[in-house]
């Protein structure tokens, strides 16, 4: 009887004991869960308390001149004719004028044409020189660097040195056509060459932009994938479609993207080289807006144009938008 109750005194005691180091444990366990819920938070709201200047700084700097200019548009705000009386809303029709203007039309077909050519043109050069560096065994960081030299240049610089080359009087190019025995040409006053003078000038700066984007995805190509691509007894164009270009697709179409935007958005060579002519021959979006917008001061259809070139590049951006998300 004495031992029976030892051993249910002994029994309880365990259980008192393992119910009091359960309970502990889960205290210990609520406290630690705790503070890692604090931690997280004080991390969340630092990196909240950091970012926020940033947030708000980027929010002054796009969406406040967005919004302006969204709302000139709508008006017929001329800087010279408003100096004395305030704008009027005039709503759609600065719309209505921009896109019934054959001038205008004119410009959106010179810029989806350029856009096209240069954007074909230098993602092939890109594309070749970035297989062509990769390949070599020696010279690889001699070879990017000198590459790379077009597109480190200023444009002002680029376009001033073909305006010299490319002149009908001095240029070396026409020089050596006569010493050729050949015609020589206004390369930026002919309708017949001033446009692909625009384009060869472009892809000669901008494709070692692409060739540096491509490049670095090839280095990131597993060279596991070749050896066995090799094994397999494939050549250098199965190698080419089904093992590079599968890996590189998402930086093709990231380098294709940003060539296009800012091909959409050209204007400095344009303006420097040819001003949009001949006979509007190579006008671009931005050109046509600066000609009639902003050196005839009328801000208000500048601004409708303004805006109109932003749901374009807006809508190109949506094609890569919706093939990253998905």
């Amino acid at each position: 009887m004495k031992s029976s109750r030892v051993r249910l005194t002994d029994r309880c005691t365990r259980l008192t004991f393992s119910s009091t180091s359960r309970n502990c444990e889960a205290r210990i366990m609520k406290r630690t869960h705790t503070k890692l819920n604090t931690a997280e938070g004080q991390t969340k709201r630092f990196g909240v308390g950091m970012l926020s200047p940033t947030v708000v700084i980027l929010l002054i700097m796009t969406a406040y001149p967005l919004i302006f200019t969204f709302f000139y548009s709508f008006t017929n705000y001329n800087l010279l004719r408003n100096l004395r009386s305030p704008a009027k809303i005039t709503f759609f029709q600065n719309y209505v004028k921009l896109l019934k203007d054959p001038y205008f039309q004119q410009s959106i077909w010179n810029t989806v044409k350029f856009t096209i050519f240069a954007v074909i043109f230098e993602m092939l050069i890109g594309f070749a020189m970035a297989l062509f560096v990769n390949s070599l065994h020696k010279g690889q960081k001699t070879m990017r660097t000198l590459l790379l030299l077009p597109y480190l240049l200023p444009t002002v610089t680029v376009a001033l040195s073909w305006r010299m080359m490319l002149s009908p009087n001095y240029g070396i190019v026409n020089q050596v056509l006569q010493a050729l025995h050949l015609p020589v040409y206004n390369w930026f006053s002919d309708i017949h060459t001033a446009f692909g003078m625009l384009v060869l000038i472009d892809v000669w700066q901008s494709a070692p932009f692409v060739f540096l984007l491509l490049y670095a995805a090839l280095q990131s190509v597993p060279q596991s994938q070749y050896e066995a691509a090799r094994i397999d007894g494939a050549n250098r164009f199965k190698i080419l479609f089904y093992v590079t270009l599968p890996n590189i697709k998402n930086s093709l179409a990231l380098c294709a993207l940003l060539r296009t935007i800012d091909s959409f958005r050209l204007f400095d060579k344009v303006n420097l080289l040819t001003g949009g002519g001949p006979a509007n021959s190579t006008s671009t979006i931005t050109q046509y807006l600066y000609n009639y917008g902003i050196k005839s001061l009328d801000f208000g259809f500048g601004s409708a144009g303004a805006i109109v070139m932003t749901v374009l590049v807006l809508l190109l951006s949506s094609v890569y938008i919706k093939r990253a998300i998905s």
